[in-house]
């Protein structure tokens, strides 16, 4: 595409100030105090949509936050790409462990970014990423390079678990009909190697309640006499893995789909260092499934994690009782074929039968997903990887994440299309972490490479 690289070069500025701005609100999902940055976000996407040049941009009302919904269609022969992404946030905790506030967008140089990064919860995921599709259109509408239609669905609820996309997808199919999905909510291996990530896990996640006596008890006077339901949630949690690091609960693997030594020496070929990678996290030594190596197990296995435990005094100083309740987040990250609410009930199942007498437990599903695999034989797949060859100067790596974006699978189901997952974040960007950030130079690469997927899916398409 003609000027791409000067247009980008010419409005950078612009661009990181429009994305600062928009870091500013706090559009936390999970946290009601929080409603009306939400909404406002919503707002400020509409605006940005109608000025980069969508004809026709409406904010769609849900049962819970609304998705922003913005089209340009140019000629109804030609392609259309679906574009998705969302304006919602996770929550910033703990606030102590920023380097500077979770909301208060700085620039700051790091090794990896030595051009710089903008530090800010949601700056990679996934607003960064999102926005960057939005500069992308403003190029093409203003120097008049829009070679297809699009179509844009920016939702408020991903880091909640979707919780109204579906019926909206359900019920708005013709609106939303398309000839691929593209997506910017992963990440690729580094900046010198470009990747396409073309497997997600799916996801299923659950709370966990142990209930003992019916109060808390003095732990002198009870002490040993009765069940703590906190040292009997700690077992229970600590028998769901055994000696190898493999899950216990039966059932669990009878749909796992194990990858052929060829697959898996393909994988292999992705570069890696494990020392860079203990490194990085400040480890002396990786941990997981016994027979795979690091990134399959972050990968193409299946998992089991405590994502939070609590119960009893957790105060300042010292307060001798035995809480009446325990309890724990657990999510599990699952691979193709396994199907969440299955796996789900198993859990639940499997999580009573072992609750020992003198204790009472009780399973609560959030929610879930599936996983999800995209050819690379697909021309959305060609397209984007003639796109990462333009912009990048090499061919991008196929690789599967260890993530979950579980509406990817729905949107498969119901719209009946290939979703391309062209991500430009890093795995150092600590998403939902403390001190999130996003790269200034993938910021801008993104929106360099985005309008050439367009360029190659459109000539493929003919």
């Amino acid at each position: 595409m003609q000027n791409i690289q000067s247009y980008v070069n010419q409005h950078k500025e612009r661009f990181l100030n429009e994305l600062i701005e928009l870091l500013k609100i706090p559009s936390i999902s999970a946290d009601s105090a929080y409603k009306n940055d939400v909404l406002k976000t919503a707002d400020e996407i509409k605006i940005s949509l109608e000025k980069a040049g969508c004809n026709h941009v409406e904010i769609c009302k849900t049962d819970g936050y609304p998705i922003v919904y913005g089209e340009k269609i140019i000629d109804k022969n030609l392609p259309t790409i679906l574009v998705y992404g969302h304006y919602d946030v996770q929550p910033p905790d703990p606030l102590n462990l920023w380097n500077s506030p979770p909301f208060e967008p700085v620039i700051k140089n790091t090794e990896l970014h030595p051009e710089g990064a903008i530090f800010a919860r949601g700056a990679c995921d996934d607003k960064g990423q999102m926005y960057m599709h939005v500069k992308a259109l403003e190029f093409m509408t203003s120097t008049n390079q829009l070679p297809c239609n699009v179509k844009f669905m920016i939702e408020g609820e991903e880091e909640v678990g979707s919780v109204n996309l579906s019926k909206f997808v359900k019920t708005n199919q013709e609106k939303l009909k398309n000839d691929v999905i593209l997506i910017s909510d992963t990440g690729m291996i580094s900046k010198d190697t470009p990747s396409i990530t073309t497997g997600l896990r799916g996801l299923s996640y659950v709370e966990v309640e142990v209930t003992g006596p019916n109060r808390d008890l003095h732990s002198g006077l009870y002490g040993g006499a009765v069940a703590n339901p906190i040292n009997i949630l700690s077992k229970m949690i600590a028998s769901l893995h055994d000696e190898n690091n493999h899950i216990t609960i039966p059932g669990f693997y009878d749909k796992v789909e194990e990858l052929s030594k060829a697959e898996r020496e393909q994988m292999a070929k992705a570069p890696f260092s494990l020392e860079n990678y203990k490194k990085a996290l400040d480890i002396e030594a990786v941990y997981g499934e016994e027979g795979y190596t690091t990134n399959e197990r972050n990968s193409i296995r299946p998992t089991l994690d405590v994502n939070g435990i609590w119960g009893g005094y957790t105060g300042e100083g010292a307060k001798t009782v035995i809480a009446s309740k325990a309890y724990a987040k657990i999510s599990m990250r699952l691979v193709p074929h396994q199907d969440w609410e299955e796996i789900t009930q198993l859990f639940k199942k499997h999580f009573e039968s072992i609750a020992p007498k003198g204790a009472r437990v009780k399973v609560t599903p959030h929610h879930g997903g599936q996983g999800y695999v995209t050819p690379i034989d697909s021309i959305g797949y060609k397209a984007a990887s003639k796109a990462y060859q333009d912009s990048f100067g090499k061919e991008p790596i196929p690789q599967r994440s260890g993530g979950s974006i579980p509406i990817v699978a729905l949107f498969e189901q119901e719209l009946k299309s290939k979703t391309i997952l062209m991500g430009f974040g890093l795995d150092s960007d600590a998403i939902h972490s403390p001190n999130e950030h996003f790269g200034v130079w993938n910021y801008l690469k993104g929106i360099e490479t985005i309008p050439l997927f367009y360029k190659y899916f459109t000539e493929l398409s003919k």
